[in-house]
């Protein structure tokens, strides 16, 4: 049995136009979908001649990355695929956590990412603040 119903590709023709990442989609659509069954399921449907202007990502526009909770809900016993896997605490620690709220980019949650993934210094300038050297 496929794991492509009828409802969820009618869902992802919906999705798909408006931008939505693969990875976005996979999430919604639920079931354990991965982000490349969704790129290739697109392909073969030719949904991705359909997209308008590229790969526009309104999820990604400029916004305020949310606050990092301040402590974890899941452990790595409970963790799961499609957790944020930022760590709290000393890992041999009796407390030690990890966030668990779900991922929006690569393994960690909105706020994690916005810490992980930053953007590498572009001038010399960046490069001396970042390494503490004042000009």
């Amino acid at each position: 049995m496929s794991a492509w119903t009828e409802h969820r590709i009618n869902q992802l023709k919906r999705l798909w136009p408006e931008g939505k990442s693969a990875e976005t989609i996979a999430r919604e659509l639920g079931g354990g979908l991965t982000r490349n069954a969704v790129l290739g399921k697109v392909a073969r449907l030719g949904l991705s001649e359909r997209r308008a202007g590229g790969r526009p990502r309104p999820e990604a526009q400029d916004r305020a990355p949310p606050e990092p909770p301040v402590n974890g809900i899941a452990t790595i016993l409970s963790i799961r695929r499609l957790d944020c896997r930022w760590p709290y605490g000393d890992p041999g620690a009796a407390d030690f956590s990890l966030c668990g709220r779900p991922s929006e980019r690569g393994a960690f949650c909105a706020a994690h990412a916005a810490i992980a993934y930053r953007p590498a210094p572009m001038s010399v300038e960046g490069l001396m603040h970042l390494a503490g050297v004042s000009s």
